[in-house]
């Protein structure tokens, strides 16, 4: 059975584009990368898979069930992270994770206690004062104490440093050999490399591919950063193109003499 599956699922804001035509199979037990730069509807998809947002048109079925008739039920066997994590002020940790085990109706003492020691996160803070990256946590281990079948996890490393990060993975790696489906959005492509079995890329709300993890690196994709000025204009296989000052950063999957050629009619001052 799939985990998740939709077909055709679009969802517009007025006139502006989030999702368009975006049909996906993550299959039970799966670990699934959703990778995509930041607007190409990877939030978007996620909300509609919820039920948070409803889409105009398409269908989604999570665990099985059609979201809009039995969302509880769904909800009751999916732990959720969203990009961004904001709690009501005036709570310490240990009062968030206690508050959303009993919206849940489950004692999930022990596990939280187990979360927050590998994540060095203090269950005392209150949640005012917690960095990004605790109050990140804190979202992390209210999404995984209560054992949820399926995790869906949206940008869930931003504010992590990366030995937190380490053992997050880690954490998801061992939830994954248990048997719960991993759906995890990221714009990272080497967390998705690292840790995910299959994976899809998603670009201006519409999935380009979806494969094997295998499969996408044995098609050459390669990530690569450089500084100074480059004309990309017209150069095909660039993807996920984040431009700064003097710097870019991109996904490229075409011939590496091509990419060369571009580079020497460049200024490039680091590779």
């Amino acid at each position: 059975m799939d985990a998740i599956r939709t077909e055709r699922l679009t969802k517009y804001y007025g006139s502006v584009r989030g999702i368009q035509d975006v049909s996906l199979a993550v299959e039970q037990g799966t670990f699934f990368g959703f990778i995509g730069p930041n607007g190409a509807g990877k939030s978007t998809t996620i909300r509609c898979l919820l039920g948070l947002i409803h889409p105009d048109s398409g269908k989604a079925l999570v665990l099985g069930r059609e979201i809009r008739k039995n969302r509880e039920e769904i909800l009751a066997c999916t732990g959720y992270l969203s990009a961004e994590t904001v709690f009501y002020p005036g709570m310490r940790v240990r009062e968030v994770l206690a508050f959303s085990a009993r919206l849940r109706g489950r004692d999930c003492r022990r596990t939280a206690e187990e979360l927050c020691q590998r994540l060095r996160l203090d269950p005392g803070r209150k949640t005012e004062e917690l960095s990004l990256g605790n109050r990140k946590k804190v979202g992390i281990v209210c999404a995984l104490q209560h054992d949820p079948d399926l995790l869906i996890l949206d940008e869930p490393t931003s504010g992590l440093d990366p030995l937190i990060q380490r053992a997050f993975f880690e954490i998801l790696r061992e939830r994954n050999r248990a048997g719960a489906t991993i759906f995890l959005s990221s714009h990272v492509l080497s967390e998705i490399q690292h840790c995910c079995t299959h994976a899809a890329l998603l670009r201006d709300g519409q999935v380009l591919r979806s494969c094997p993890i295998e499969d996408l690196t044995r098609n050459g994709a390669r990530r690569v950063s450089l500084q100074g000025r480059v004309p990309l204009e017209g150069l095909a296989g660039v993807q996920d193109l984040q431009a700064g000052e003097d710097r870019l950063n991109f996904l490229y999957s075409g011939p590496v003499d091509r990419l060369l050629a571009v580079l020497t009619v460049g200024e490039v001052e680091d590779v």
